[in-house]
């Protein structure tokens, strides 16, 4: 099974362990973890290591949407 997130129709992230692109979406919506914290992990890793900018994401399983998301502008 393929995961993927999705951001502009490019896909950014993608596995096929099983439990790694769950997780790292929930992440990049604000799920996981408390607002400051949040906010350090946007800047620091899913802007500047990931690729990732504010606006609407998308998570794929084997090439069908199962959800979409917000990353906010900071």
């Amino acid at each position: 099974m393929t995961e993927e997130i999705r951001q502009k129709g490019k896909t950014i992230l993608s596995s096929d362990d099983g439990c790694s692109i769950p997780v790292i979406f929930n992440n990049l919506i604000g799920r996981n973890m408390k607002q400051d914290e949040y906010k350090i992990y946007l800047r620091c890793v899913a802007f500047k290591n990931m690729g990732f900018s504010a606006g609407t994401i998308d998570y794929y399983q084997n090439g069908s949407l199962l959800k979409s998301g917000v990353i906010p502008c900071l």
